[in-house]
């Protein structure tokens, strides 16, 4: 990776280490029989989250072989003009992804990093950007204790099909490709509290020239339940790469998730409008007439399971 300095490291190492620390260390407070019970031997813990998506970032959980899932996510425009717009309801710049995954198989991997596999493709109005992506859940939490995390990796490649620009003439040919990848690490602490930290890195074939194609940031975020069909979720995506100019801003979410056995709702306020997630981390640009806090956009995420 070109041009990274020793800020970066240092960065995302303190950031890491603490979120991962607390992570594995801290006292399963009030931990119940469904996370922590002794004769349940190496079995999983259950529902550590209740969907693939925790706002604008996967989790560690990966449906079971067999399960096709279909999703809706979805962003209003900004909130920054108020009642005059219903608050981006009206506005401009919404944005919508449609998505289909469908999970291959289970236990693949050896020892104790087995885990299921899914893949999916996906098509979001902004940008025109058609992708594909896979993941590989390969580390489960044990109730007894015994791994006391869940591990999964994410992968998307992302193809922007809009029509040719100056920054992109080729159509669609590799210079309009994008990468994700990512580590997703979790703890269920007790069956109201559930945590992530998941560091990852986005490439594009083709950027601006004051910004580095590749670009490291983490994401943290959290789901406490207050009902055992309704949770509060909080997000927070750290950019840690510094480019010559146009570094993109943190995001900050928060929102309410209702889950059933097949469907999960969520409704959010988050500045993350891009949803593909390569772009909200490279592309989330702060308005220099506006704080932070005025360019939220109000959005929701649908997801459905079927087993076959």
């Amino acid at each position: 990776m070109k041009n990274l300095n020793s800020t970066i490291y240092s960065k995302a190492f303190r950031v890491l280490f603490t979120t991962a620390f607390m992570l594995i260390t801290l006292p399963s407070f009030a931990q119940d029989d469904s996370v922590k019970v002794e004769d349940s031997g190496n079995k999983p813990v259950r529902s550590t989250f209740e969907s693939t998506w925790i706002i604008d970032n996967q989790t560690t959980f990966v449906p079971q072989k067999g399960t096709l899932e279909f999703m809706i996510n979805h962003r209003f425009g900004t909130i920054y003009n108020g009642v005059s717009d219903l608050y981006g309801m009206y506005g401009a710049g919404a944005n919508i992804r449609l998505g289909l995954n469908y999970s291959l198989c289970d236990n693949i991997g050896f020892g104790k990093f087995k885990g299921s596999v899914a893949v999916g493709l996906g098509s979001t109005k902004t940008g025109m950007v058609q992708d594909i992506n896979l993941k590989y859940g390969f580390l489960s939490q044990t109730r007894n204790g015994k791994i006391p995390i869940s591990m999964a990796y994410y992968f998307d490649m992302g193809i922007s099909t809009e029509d040719k620009t100056d920054e992109l003439p080729n159509g669609n040919s590799s210079d309009r490709l994008s990468f994700f990848h990512q580590i997703i690490i979790s703890r269920k602490f007790n069956d109201k509290f559930s945590a992530m930290v998941a560091p990852s890195l986005s490439h594009f074939n083709v950027i601006d020239p004051n910004m580095q194609n590749d670009h490291f940031a983490v994401a943290v975020a959290g789901r406490y339940k207050i009902s055992p069909q309704t949770s509060i979720l909080v997000n927070y995506d750290q950019p840690l790469t510094e480019h010559t100019d146009n570094n993109p801003q943190f995001n900050l979410s928060t929102g309410i998730e209702v889950a059933t056995s097949a469907h999960q709702f969520q409704i959010f306020i988050s500045n993350f409008p891009l949803i593909v997630p390569q772009y909200n981390n490279v592309f989330n640009q702060p308005n220099s007439q506006h704080k932070w806090y005025q360019d939220l956009y109000i959005g929701f995420n649908i997801t459905r399971l079927w087993s076959f």
